[in-house]
């Protein structure tokens, strides 16, 4: 049992501040909801035009280095991304294998 049933139940205007409360949290909760879901949703609508404008770009590169005559620059960005992310992954690896108990 509720201990306000024993004495005395909260007023009109307490459950109606306590019942206002709890809508908008409920209001607020689906705003935030339905917004990252949005987000969500236009990121993964615009992955495909993000990855033909980044094709397209590497190809105009490529292309300007060719009549440059000098080497792409996303070759050498690429490569260290790439180092970088081996290293992470290596050492991520390494740390687990030594935390586990087989």
């Amino acid at each position: 049992m509720h201990p306000y049933l024993i004495t005395a139940k909260p007023g009109r205007f307490r459950r109606t501040l306590t019942a206002v409360r709890v809508w908008s949290v409920r209001i607020l909760a689906l705003t935030v909801m339905t917004l990252l879901g949005a987000a969500v949703l236009i990121v993964r609508c615009a992955r495909p035009v993000i990855n033909y404008t980044a094709i397209c770009a590497i190809h105009l590169e490529l292309w300007a280095a060719l009549r440059l005559g000098r080497p792409p620059v996303s070759s050498f960005v690429g490569a260290g991304i790439t180092d970088q992310f081996v290293a992470e992954f290596h050492r991520a690896r390494t740390a687990a294998a030594a935390g586990s108990t087989r």
